[in-house]
């Protein structure tokens, strides 16, 4: 099928959010929810911008190397206003247009994300590195993308710790700093230790901790 990509109305438009109408062939329609300008939609992009295309937003595996060899994952609770729970959650967030500036996007917009949502400042001596660049969550209905990159910091203590760094609608409710052990039960099934489900980007990160650590 030869998909057509200059036929897009728009639907919907607020500042976070716009809802597409893709006309891929004669009377036909698919429907589509986006970040994005109308002008940027992945869908209009051509094959060389697609593969250098970046992604709407980061999701970070923050791992803590703790005095006495304690290796830790951080995640937090954060409610999801369209989920009605505060969810398990790593650290995250979308790419400012400063970050998008930078000589390394997806590394100072993880920096910031890590400052923002635990108060906590990546040094010299840390290292903040790129999982994959641009992944699709649903594509079925979004071309949200995020990139996955996990940041090793090593602290004397956690007396930094905090989440008074939440900007507009975020809200925090604590933070969880999970062992293996903690972490192969949550990931195996499926629930906090609440009993809650969670997202596929904590699905996500807690793979990449118990793969690499």
């Amino acid at each position: 099928m030869n998909i057509r990509k200059d036929h897009i109305e728009t639907l919907y438009e607020s500042r976070f959010l716009k809802c597409y109408d893709i006309r891929y062939a004669e009377g036909k329609h698919y429907y589509e929810a986006s970040r994005r300008e109308k002008n940027d939609l992945v869908a209009k992009k051509s094959d060389s911008e697609f593969q250098q295309m970046l992604p709407d937003a980061v999701t970070v595996a923050v791992v803590l190397h703790l005095p006495g060899n304690d290796t830790r994952l951080l995640m937090s609770y954060e409610y999801r206003y369209p989920i009605g729970q505060y969810l398990l959650s790593p650290v995250a967030g979308l790419l400012d247009p400063e970050d998008r500036q930078s000589a390394n996007p997806l590394i100072n917009a993880a920096i910031r994300e890590i400052r923002e949502e635990s108060g906590l400042t990546v040094r010299e001596q840390d290292r903040v590195y790129v999982l994959n660049p641009c992944a699709f969550c649903t594509p079925g209905i979004t071309d949200e993308s995020n990139a996955f990159l996990c940041a090793e910091l090593t602290l004397d203590n956690l007396e930094d710790l905090n989440q008074d760094g939440a900007v507009g609608t975020e809200l925090f409710r604590g933070f969880e700093l999970l062992d293996r052990e903690r972490a192969q039960r949550i990931f195996r099934s499926g629930r906090d230790e609440h009993g809650n489900f969670y997202s596929l980007a904590a699905w996500m990160v807690l793979s990449i901790f118990l793969s690499l650590f």
